[in-house]
């Protein structure tokens, strides 16, 4: 009997693939494991009384201009010789963060009173350099015990009563600290750095002077625990005024939520119940005042650039598992405010893990749609993003190094970052692409069958015509969630702390829901005008809402205090990486409501 060998070859090269597949992902994820271990923060410690444990000085930079930070001792503090590195991590060093020894001993339940930390005699150019600091409110950071806390390096009166109303102005730097330091048994629980105002100093003038700092240190016993280490830094979301603004926000959302919702089921249970009933009657008038039924030969034509458009879909699938991601990170304890350099480093592990699932979605949609398995989509998917966002880093980077910020990537980062994206991301985004080309949807199959030659689209009305459907897509999603993205970019580009993952998860499912109904609400109606070139203005009116949070982000900035040119293009290169990645998310929830509803009221009508 004659058997063909064809299957067993086809059986034997999937098998094959397989454990292909198999041995590349179990070396990818050994690689990624060690890198957790390199990038990962370490964990609280314990101590005995009179153990040294280590004051750490982080950077200085000016009150209202975040991004803007320099290293601690660019000011000219005391200073041990030599002044060593503390060993950073990647999201540390990402985060701008320059951790270096200090003279400071703040020995674990060990008091001191007006110890010295130096003296030092201020030149010239060293007061000048201090009274410019402090004209510019320059705050210092430290971190004791993984604890972050913060001071003013001085401080300016200034009297309009003199010199006929013109401003004379007096310069101090605080050359005392009070430390004030809450511990249990054997943990650090709480620090304070205060700056004591009997100790001012006077550098109104240029002359050279000596000047003596010194420090105090106080231990008090606490019952809490080190869980509760972080509380002080929550205290701010907890003020009746933010209570106020989340709960404005939150009937805000869903009187949105709701009426969107209910003209959704309007239109579900009455209008398309009646236009369905209406085909099933055989009435040929009502047939033809029903647009979307005239096209549905056309409505399934793959539009231009197919492969582009899937790319959009995996790149917003994959952002879409890493927002995901990190609200459980932040639910289960692991992210926390001021957990040094925590987030960037979660976000660079989860953006690299689900690389996989941006190769998968791509390769999957693109043989749904057009049943042929191409590399090209899988490629864009890795480029559409990255690309845009190497090139706005490169520049604010640049940037970053005119000014001697601590922005600035070291070399060594750079070359870090660069060998995770070449050796973990990219591979991992083509493990998912033959995931997706092998395992992911089927062909699809379309109702009825595809005209040759496209359908004339008539002369369509104003609320249906593609810039209209944009902006009402985007304005609708965005008022639900205005106020609460007023306290997020307050978060990110101020010193408020978001400490409510409920609230911000909330307004996060609010954004998605009313994205995908307002997406499959103005593709009916761009349907029922018989204009079958849904695809892409699906995905556009999804992500339109991220052009009005960027525009808010505009007017955010210009109501602030935030001034200079490194503030100015860090704060605009970063929110336009944010809401694009944003843009990518809400466009593939519009886009993937908009094809099943499609899908749903086509086959439906097959079935009548």
């Amino acid at each position: 009997m004659y058997v063909s060998r064809a299957p067993l070859a086809h059986i034997y090269s999937f098998a094959k693939a397989a454990q292909e597949c198999q041995i590349m992902g179990q070396f990818l994820l050994q690689v990624l494991l060690a890198l957790t271990f390199w990038i990962g923060s370490g964990s609280s410690t314990r101590y005995n009384a009179g153990d040294h444990v280590p004051l750490f000085v982080n950077k200085v930079g000016p009150l209202h201009n975040p991004s803007e930070t320099y290293q601690y001792y660019d000011l000219p503090f005391c200073r041990p010789e030599p002044v060593i590195e503390k060993q950073e991590t990647l999201g540390e060093v990402l985060n701008g963060d320059r951790l270096m020894s200090s003279l400071y001993e703040l020995k674990f339940k060990e008091d001191k009173t007006h110890s010295v930390l130096c003296h030092k005699r201020l030149t010239s150019s060293e007061i000048a350099r201090f009274r410019d600091t402090i004209a510019q409110d320059f705050y210092f950071q430290m971190y004791y015990d993984d604890l972050p806390l913060w001071g003013f390096v001085g401080k300016v009166e200034r009297d309009y009563s003199v010199h006929g109303g013109e401003e004379n102005a007096k310069y101090y730097i605080f050359s005392h600290l009070n430390f004030n330091v809450l511990h249990n048994a054997d943990e650090v629980i709480e620090i304070q750095s205060l700056s004591d105002p009997s100790y001012l100093v006077d550098i109104s003038e240029n002359a050279e002077i000596d000047v003596q700092f010194t420090y105090s240190v106080s231990w008090n016993l606490t019952s809490e625990g080190s869980e509760r280490r972080m509380n002080k830094y929550s205290q701010a979301s907890l003020h009746p005024i933010s209570k106020k603004i989340h709960y404005f926000s939150f009937l805000n959302s869903i009187s949105v939520v709701v009426l969107v919702v209910g003209l959704l089921s309007l239109l579900f249970m009455r209008h398309l119940k009646n236009e369905l009933r209406s085909s099933s009657n055989g009435d040929e008038e009502d047939k033809r005042e029903v647009g979307w039924k005239l096209i549905q030969s056309d409505v399934f034509r793959c539009p231009q650039n197919i492969s582009l458009l899937c790319a959009f879909l995996g790149a917003g699938a994959q952002f879409l598992i890493l927002i995901i991601a990190l609200f459980a990170l932040a639910f289960t304890g692991f992210l926390y405010p001021y957990n040094s350099g925590t987030l960037l480093t979660s976000l660079v592990i989860v953006y690299t893990l689900t690389s996989v699932v941006a190769g998968y979605t791509t390769a999957s949609f693109h043989s749904h749609f057009e049943g042929a398995k191409q590399r090209r989509s899988v490629r864009l998917a890795g480029i559409i993003y990255t690309v845009p966002f190497f090139i706005i880093v490169s520049i604010l980077n640049t940037v970053a190094i005119t000014y001697g910020a601590t922005a600035a990537l070291p070399f060594g980062t750079i070359v870090v970052i660069i060998l995770i994206y070449t050796l973990l991301n990219i591979p991992f985004l083509m493990l998912g692409g033959v995931l997706g080309n092998r395992f992911g949807l089927s062909e699809f199959q379309p109702p009825s069958a595809i005209k040759r030659n496209p359908r004339e689209i008539p002369t369509q009305n104003w609320y249906r015509r593609k810039l209209y459907q944009m902006f009402l897509g985007g304005l609708v999603p965005f008022s639900a969630v205005a106020l609460e993205w007023h306290q997020l970019y307050a978060t990110l580009w101020g010193f408020k702390i978001y400490t409510s993952p409920g609230i911000m998860l909330f307004a996060f499912i609010v954004l998605i829901l009313l994205s995908a109904s307002v997406g499959v609400i103005l593709t009916y109606i761009q349907l029922s005008g018989e204009d079958h070139e849904w695809w892409w203005r699906s995905f556009s009116c999804g992500g339109f809402a991220a052009i009005f949070m960027y525009g808010y982000g505009v007017f955010f900035y210009l109501r602030s205090d935030m001034t200079g040119l490194l503030q100015l293009s860090f704060y605009l290169g970063y929110t336009a990486l944010f809401c694009y990645a944003l843009f990518l998310v809400l466009g593939t929830i519009s886009f993937l409501a908009s094809w099943m509803f499609i899908r749903h009221i086509y086959r439906s009508v097959k079935l009548e």
